[in-house]
């Protein structure tokens, strides 16, 4: 089959032949028809060691696709079933994931294969999509997932004013659903504007641009200071700078992925008497929430999409998106090759 492989370290992802996968006896193969290129993903090619990456790997988490072959163990699903897939693989016994939040499985690992013709996954990973939901569009699910467990983390409640650092896909999301929850005003901030009509779609009320004036644009904007930031970047200092814009007794949420270590003052945060708090992954519950979410409504995720390419595209596309783009969510599409 065709796949997107990884070479190393600052090589272009390789298009070539991987062998077919075959399903165990509780896994299903898929063909896959969308899997989005994530930032996660670009944080792995650079850092290998840290996220357990080797030569010849093929990446690709956030994906869905058609069911072709069930393992004989497998039961509720079958061959033509469109199913969404959570990347996050427990062992399926454990305490974590009987109450479906594999992502805490103490043998949970993060697969890919999506950046792939055809994955094997756990049957359990599975989800079924919607009768009037695209397939290719199924591979957002995951994403949506991930910003709807960032704002369950927050404890938002209805009226909260909330400020979203970083116009990337996960912190567009993080806006849907903030305002999807009943957030007053949900302020986008980022070092650009060419996401600005992107964050209006989804659900933003305000969008802001971050620098030495962005407390008091923030404030003019809501009339107040944040009662929840979400750190969407990843970036040292951001934690730092989060805890100086929010409230007192405000939420601080800590959602971008910052590797190497980071540098902060707590003293702001100490303060203040914030409440700082991370989110990473997602339940199945979430999940089967998210996928609801991709049906119609006023704001939709699906306005986040910029891009659907076929593997002859990915190597490029990959690279590009290492630099600040216009690009917000490129999917690898079966139908765009």
């Amino acid at each position: 089959m065709k796949a997107a492989i990884f070479e190393g370290v600052g090589k272009p992802l390789r298009i070539g032949e991987s062998g077919m996968p075959e399903p165990a006896d509780d896994e299903v193969l898929l063909s896959v028809a969308a899997c989005g290129i994530c930032g996660s993903d670009l944080h792995m090619t650079e850092d290998p060691a840290t996220f357990g990456l080797s030569e010849g790997f093929v990446l690709g988490h956030e994906f869905a696709g058609e069911i072709l072959r069930c393992g004989s163990a497998v039961t509720g699903l079958r061959p033509g079933d469109r199913v969404a897939v959570a990347p996050m693989r427990g062992c399926g016994r454990c305490e974590s994931c009987r109450r479906g939040e594999p992502a805490w499985c103490p043998d949970m690992r993060l697969i890919g294969g999506g950046y792939a013709e055809f994955a094997t996954v756990a049957a359990r990973q599975c989800r079924l999509l919607p009768n009037d939901l695209p397939t290719a569009e199924g591979a957002l699910a995951e994403p949506v997932a991930v910003g709807l467990h960032a704002v369950m983390r927050s404890g938002l409640k209805p009226g909260d004013n909330v400020l979203v650092l970083g116009a990337g896909p996960i912190g567009l999301l993080v806006a849907f659903w903030a305002r999807r929850l009943g957030a007053r005003h949900v302020v986008v901030a980022d070092l650009n504007r060419h996401q600005e009509e992107r964050a209006l779609a989804v659900g933003a009320t305000g969008f802001a641009l971050s620098g030495s004036g962005l407390a008091d644009e923030v404030e003019g904007l809501m009339g107040g200071l944040p009662d929840i930031v979400f750190e969407c970047v990843g970036k040292r200092g951001l934690i730092d700078f989060a805890c100086r814009l929010v409230r007192v007794h405000g939420t601080v949420v800590g959602v971008g992925l910052c590797v190497g270590g980071d540098e902060w003052d707590p003293f702001a945060a100490l303060s203040k008497e914030i409440q700082v708090v991370f989110a990473a992954f997602f339940s199945m519950a979430e999940f089967a929430t998210a996928l609801e979410a991709l049906g119609p409504g006023k704001f939709r995720p699906q306005a986040l999409v910029t891009g659907r390419i076929g593997f002859g595209e990915v190597p490029e596309t990959f690279e590009a998106l290492r630099r600040r783009t216009t690009q917000c969510k490129v999917l690898i599409a079966a139908d765009a090759a």
